[in-house]
């Protein structure tokens, strides 16, 4: 039943509906927004996690950055 009622949520039958009243199956517009819609919050969530792990890289890059600079020159290893 819960399984039920989340498809019944995404696919906004819910929406305006008070406890108890009768719901009907979805339309092929309401599953289709309720698909769409979790489409959207999967792409957001791979974006969000794209977006952290570039800062990460970012951060990365500018530590190592900042120790190659702040090494001592005489120790750094002659270039090929």
């Amino acid at each position: 039943m819960i399984s039920e009622w989340r498809k019944q949520r995404d696919a906004g039958l819910l929406e305006g509906k008070s406890p108890g009243d009768a719901i009907g199956r979805p339309s092929a517009v309401q599953a289709e927004n309720a698909r769409l819609k979790a489409q959207l919050r999967k792409a957001e969530q791979k974006l969000a996690t794209t977006e952290m792990a570039l800062e990460i890289m970012g951060k990365a890059h500018a530590l190592l950055e900042q120790i190659s600079e702040s090494a001592d020159p005489d120790e750094r290893r002659p270039k090929r």
